[in-house]
């Protein structure tokens, strides 16, 4: 079997929704656990270490992904990081602006230059690591909705809406000027080590948006822009990870946000195939496997899941193929294998 190269050009392609001329594989994140579990490298401790150590975290990534036959790896380095470490966000933690005077108090170019500071080893290291071939996708993690959750957390951003609609406002729009900054210091020192940018924000659950299709209009959607605006000024396709039913949006981040490709998908809430239909026309779709199989079912059924999504994905512009949501260490290390292997027979990487 020939060794498998890594081309970063087909992820580009698939993001633009071109055909690739080999089907890529994608995934949002590789667990730490799921990864050490196949390599034998305690991957969490190095990445947990100095810029040396980190250098080496990527490079086992970097390997580990080439030889399950991944063209990029995923890596953001995530600001809330700096806010209260997702804390908030996981309605772990209380507010850190509840009034006018919260927000002019906040140190927020302070909270730039520590993001500055705690992210430029993990940059420096991948930049140092990746192989010829091989470039990440990603860039700022926690998009808007995420990052306002670990400054007011879910329940609470509801009372404040209802109760100071001003200051509600006003966030949204603080929040995407230091996420904006973000990422206009990443994209002037690191652009080069992405072949997409990308940033997750989970939207919407089961059901519906997490805040209104209107409020997501108003207050997320011209901060995203902004965002996508600046990814696309340095000549890099952008990647929108979004869980949830978010449907009554999709023509708005299409049309006005213009995201070049879209990620995540529940069976419960849109096969794969629902998504190829309604938007494989216009963006890139990364995908299809939906967790619950993953998680749950057999090798042999695995396999006749990931056929019928690659059946289902042809025609249907640039497509990449791997988890509806991450590798997360509840995945079975085999199933993952199942599903890559699949993935690779069907483009004939190997018979």
């Amino acid at each position: 079997m020939t060794p498998f190269q890594p081309d970063y050009r087909h992820l580009i392609d698939a993001a633009c929704n071109r055909v690739p001329a080999r089907l890529p594989l994608y995934e949002h994140g590789f667990s730490h656990e799921v990864v050490q579990a196949i390599t034998g490298v305690d991957v969490a401790a190095l990445f947990a270490g100095n810029r040396a150590d980190q250098t080496e975290y990527f490079r086992v990534l970097c390997r580990f992904a080439a030889s399950h036959g991944y063209d990029a790896i995923p890596f953001e380095s995530c600001f809330c990081g700096v806010v209260q470490q997702g804390q908030g966000l996981m309605g772990h933690a209380g507010p850190l602006i509840q009034s006018q005077a919260d927000l002019e108090a906040y140190p927020w170019a302070a909270k730039l230059a520590e993001y500055q500071a705690l992210s430029r080893d993990a940059f420096e290291a991948l930049r140092a690591a990746l192989p010829p071939g091989m470039k990440a996708v990603g860039g700022v993690g926690n998009g808007l909705m995420e990052t306002i959750q670990d400054f007011v957390p879910y329940q609470q951003l509801a009372y404040l809406m209802a109760d100071d609609p001003g200051l509600y406002a006003r966030l949204w729009s603080r929040i995407g000027d230091v996420l904006l900054d973000a990422w206009k210091w990443v994209l002037a020192e690191y652009a080069d080590l992405f072949a997409v940018c990308r940033f997750g924000d989970d939207l919407g659950f089961r059901t519906s948006t997490l805040v209104s299709p209107d409020d997501i209009r108003a207050h997320i959607l011209p901060q995203y822009r902004r965002i996508v605006g600046q990814v696309h000024h340095h000549g890099k396709p952008f990647l929108l990870h979004s869980c949830g039913q978010i449907h009554a949006v999709m023509e708005d981040l299409i049309r006005e946000v213009k995201i070049d490709a879209k990620h995540s998908n529940e069976d419960q809430i849109c096969p794969f195939r629902v998504w190829l239909e309604r938007y494989g026309d216009r963006i890139g779709n990364f995908g299809g496997i939906e967790m619950n199989v993953l998680c749950l079912e057999s090798p042999e059924r695995i396999r006749d899941y990931v056929r019928g999504v690659l059946a289902d994905s042809q025609g249907h512009g640039g497509v990449a193929i791997g988890s509806g949501n991450q590798i997360s260490p509840y995945i079975p290390p085999q199933s993952f294998i199942t599903m890559t292997e699949t993935v690779r027979q069907w483009r004939g990487d190997f018979r």
